[in-house]
């Protein structure tokens, strides 16, 4: 038969195990740590950077120069 103290050891680790598992941040937060408003925010700052408009390429405005051809010695 089980001790008074026996009942009280099985249900402080049964306590244990129940807040323990009740810890944690479940699926609310994104890998890296990131709050759900934080990862909001920063996805509605990257959608602004994606739609601006983006200036022309200075590669694309200068004109190709052949390549020198090697000398036949």
């Amino acid at each position: 038969m089980a001790t008074p103290r026996d009942k009280f050891r099985i249900f402080a680790i049964a306590a244990l195990v129940g807040l323990v598992s009740a810890c944690g941040p479940g699926e609310d937060e994104k890998p890296g740590g990131v709050s759900r408003d934080d990862a909001k925010a920063l996805d509605a700052a990257a959608e602004m950077l994606d739609a601006r408009a983006q200036p022309a390429l200075p590669e694309a405005t200068v004109p190709v120069q052949e390549a020198p051809m090697p000398s036949a010695r």
